[in-house]
């Protein structure tokens, strides 16, 4: 099976790998500063909007789910699947890496290739690593009993790791039957009631861009704190923007997807129910929802990501790579708790013997 292309960029100076320089436009050396400008195919400029609109044609969904897209809407990747956490980790160019940008673990780059869906789009890091650190040190640095060590390892200055992470997008057309009951309250001597009468209608909803992630490594919460983008900066997928970071393949099916997106589309459905049955409450008893114009796309957004472990175990933090919004999983340090728990014993004590006194002297 034949690899697919690598894209390096040594610096035209002095030869060094160039790397994507967050929040421009440009490929810089961190060696010599020399830059080199990202030009959009067909030297239209890096925001070229014909490209733009080319490259986010949707695939149709029933294409994909049956795996009938054209062979150019796929291409050969080489990939490293961490043995830990499972993240599949791709690189562009000579990169690297010695541990997973996810868990800390050890990893080796394997020399294999799989078919995969090709990205069609990329939001490229706004924030740079000391931006991204600082936003991390400041989420930590409001954590209650978070331990020493935790402070300390924010306090370090501790590399980030950046890294493009996929996400699949959905958009749909849909009509949705539903039965259920409108409830209005009334008052019969100032205690409240409720009178039901039966409700059935249909709602129309259009979704665009609905958002699933692709990557089985990160918690979905943690993810799904990281929103919102602004997908309005979305760019046509270039291997710049990769260059110097890592990307992360997605391990999400395409189905998976799917359903996790209609997941989201069925809570924006109800509450469309809702306002229109109207009345002080309701009940919604059925919905029978059908799709059409469904069609996807495949994009990647950018997340800097530390690993910390604390008693064996794993502890990541997220920060986003466009709005610079923190989230992350934290140990909690077991003495601190004591302490206060301890204290906050002492002081009721304390309070409950000078009421005692106070009483008595009276």
């Amino acid at each position: 099976m034949a690899v697919s292309e690598e894209h390096r960029y040594p610096c035209q100076q002095c030869g060094a790998d160039l790397r994507f320089a967050p929040g421009q436009t440009v490929l810089n050396c961190e060696h010599c500063g020399f830059e080199q400008t990202i030009v959009a195919d067909d030297n239209a400029g890096p925001w070229d909007k014909p490209a733009k609109t080319k490259a986010f044609e949707e695939h149709p969904l029933a294409k994909g789910l049956s795996n009938d897209l054209p062979i150019s809407a796929s291409a050969e990747v080489r990939a490293t699947k961490c043995p830990n956490c499972g993240a599949s980790v791709e690189f562009s160019g000579a990169n690297h890496a010695t541990e997973c940008p996810f868990c800390a673990g050890p990893i080796v780059v394997d020399t294999g290739a799989e078919r995969k869906i090709k990205p069609q789009a990329v939001i490229p890091f706004a924030l740079d690593e000391k931006s991204a650190h600082k936003a991390m040190v400041a989420w930590l640095g409001s954590l209650w009993f978070a331990p020493n060590r935790l402070v300390e390892f924010a306090r370090t200055g501790r590399a980030m790791n950046g890294v493009y992470v996929p996400y699949w997008t959905f958009d749909a057309d849909t009509q949705s039957q539903y039965t259920g009951a409108k409830g209005v309250h009334y008052y019969v001597k100032d205690k409240k009631k409720t009178r039901w009468s039966p409700a059935s209608g249909s709602v129309d909803r259009g979704f665009d861009d609905v958002l699933a992630i692709a990557s089985t490594t990160l918690p979905t919460h943690l993810g799904e704190g990281l929103e919102p983008w602004d997908l309005s900066q979305l760019q046509p997928y270039k291997p710049d923007y990769l260059a110097g970071f890592q990307a992360e393949g997605y391990t999400v099916a395409l189905a998976d997807g799917n359903g996790t997106a209609k997941q989201k589309m069925a809570r924006v459905i109800e509450q469309d129910v809702r306002h229109d049955i109207g009345g002080d409450v309701q009940r919604v008893d059925t919905v029978a929802t059908s799709y059409s114009a469904e069609t996807f796309k495949h994009i990647l957004l950018p997340i800097w990501i530390a690993a910390y472990k604390y008693n064996s175990k794993t502890y990541r933090f997220l920060v986003n790579g466009q709005t610079g919004e923190v989230q992350g999983e934290r140990p909690y340090s077991v003495w601190k708790i004591t302490f206060a728990a301890l204290g906050a014993a002492v002081l009721a004590t304390a309070a409950y013997y000078l009421m005692e006194k106070f009483e008595k002297g009276s």
